[in-house]
């Protein structure tokens, strides 16, 4: 495909990177240009130096034959602009575009047409980092919880500890162990590389391992990979920004919210906003005002501010004065791999939550859903299969006659809103929705092709 990348900063140079290695024609455009020659040095792209919407500077970058437009720029009025003048001079096909202002999503319905501004996709990451810190105050103790077929199927990343049932045992031991239960093992990172699970594999401690399931399930083979955490209850957000405003309205009506800001107007507004929420004015890395909040008895401390630096020194002080569980918003790529795991349990990238809901709309074919697994090292694919026994490679066989390419598993499949977790004899039909686990994100291409149709995608 050819696709046009506007805006070079971290979404746009993490996609660059994800669609280059994939065989894509990819120009991307930003004012920036020595991002530019950075990214040109690394990846086989072209790039356009100046103003994203200008319907000059899209000319150089090939719109007249291109695929794809995805504005992800760091200005929500470039990125619409952008796909105004991509639909209205070159009549580009797929429109996606990067849009945070709250008050433009408010009437989206409205704004967003072709007889407005016409964008296809649009994309949110305030909205896909609250759904994601939300999952994850749903399920102590997971890193991850990715939803599949509108969550009726869940991806679960766990660690596993010393004392749980599975720990130090053969993966087969978990289907005798819960007959009850059907599960499957998708992948298994062991000190930072993967391992494809067999059924003699054996797990260990501080594994970190992706398991799916039913959702109604997740708890129970939870609890044989760690010792199960109670329930969440009191919550402390600390910045009261778009991310952290619009998580305390999801979830207030179910646990005890705390938010902590420091711009006194923006406390006003946020109380007013807010119901069951208990907005403070002041900074989350003063230690008195947070043990005034009893932060020794707060099950989740959620550092959501836009400055790195200071989610990650209010997490380590809000560890360090008793908060049982830390998660901590950081932008800055380098830094996540840094802090996971050590004070701050769970670090999470906005970048990463992007690309994976961008992806989705890139992948060839029809592609339910795209999750981008620790920190991109990994895919997670819910790829809809259609055809038949003559013209589908996957439709009418079963999972072990399956051709899948190294490192791929099948998680499970969704079918009439059923789970059916892949075991070798469950036979894929038309119009499943095949949960797809890559550890080696090379071999997408061949995933693709797998589930073509005839000559045609899926």
């Amino acid at each position: 495909m050819k696709i046009i990348i506007l805006g070079a900063g971290q979404v746009g140079g993490t996609l660059a990177e994800n669609l280059a290695s994939e065989a894509n024609d990819i120009t991307i455009v930003d004012t920036d240009m020595s991002r530019l020659r950075e990214l040109q040095d690394r990846l086989d792209i072209r790039t356009v130096e100046g103003k994203a919407s200008y319907p000059s500077i899209l000319d150089q970058a090939g719109a007249q034959d291109c695929d794809m437009l995805i504005a992800v720029t760091n200005s929500d009025e470039v990125n619409m602009i952008a796909c105004q003048i991509a639909q209205s001079l070159y009549n580009i096909p797929t429109k996606i575009a990067r849009v945070r202002e709250h008050d433009y999503l408010q009437s989206k319905k409205k704004i967003f047409t072709d007889k407005a501004i016409p964008v296809d996709v649009l994309i949110s990451p305030e909205e896909l980092v609250t759904r994601h810190v939300k999952r994850l105050i749903e399920h102590p103790g997971a890193l991850q919880v990715l939803d599949f077929a509108d969550g009726i199927a869940q991806l679960v990343a766990v660690k596993a500890y010393y004392g749980g049932p599975l720990v130090g045992r053969e993966i087969s031991f978990l289907r005798a162990h819960m007959p009850s239960v059907d599960t499957r093992v998708a992948a298994i990172f062991r000190q930072g590389s993967p391992i494809i699970p067999k059924g003699d594999t054996v797990i260990e401690a501080d594994d970190e391992v992706f398991f799916i399931a039913a959702k109604r399930d997740i708890r129970s083979v939870m609890s044989e990979l760690r010792r199960l955490d109670r329930p969440y209850k009191r919550i402390i957000i600390a910045g009261g920004g778009n991310i952290g405003a619009r998580l305390a309205s999801t979830i207030e009506s179910d646990f005890q919210v705390k938010i902590i800001e420091r711009d006194i107007r923006r406390c006003n507004d946020l109380a007013k906003r807010l119901d069951n929420t208990i907005v403070l004015h002041g900074s989350a890395s003063d230690k008195e005002l947070l043990l005034e909040e009893n932060i020794e008895d707060t099950d989740v401390f959620c550092a959501l501010t836009n400055d790195d630096e200071a989610n990650i020194m209010a997490s380590m002080l809000a560890k360090r004065l008793g908060a049982r569980t830390v998660m901590t918003l950081i932008n800055n790529p380098a830094y996540v791999d840094l802090v996971q795991g050590g004070v701050i349990d769970i670090a999470i990238s906005p970048q990463q939550t992007t690309i994976g809901s961008l992806l989705t709309h890139v992948r060839r074919g029809d592609v339910a859903a795209v999750h981008s697994l620790r920190r991109g090292a990994a895919e997670a694919i819910e790829a809809v299969a259609h055809g038949d026994k003559r013209s589908s490679k996957v439709v009418g066989k079963t999972i072990e006659e399956i051709d899948l390419p190294a490192g791929t598993t099948i998680g499970a499949i969704v079918r009439n809103n059923e789970v059916l977790i892949a075991h070798d004899d469950v036979v894929v039909e038309n119009d499943d929705h095949v949960i797809l686990f890559l550890v080696d994100k090379r071999k997408i291409g061949e995933v693709e092709r797998l589930f073509q149709v005839g000559l045609g995608f899926f």
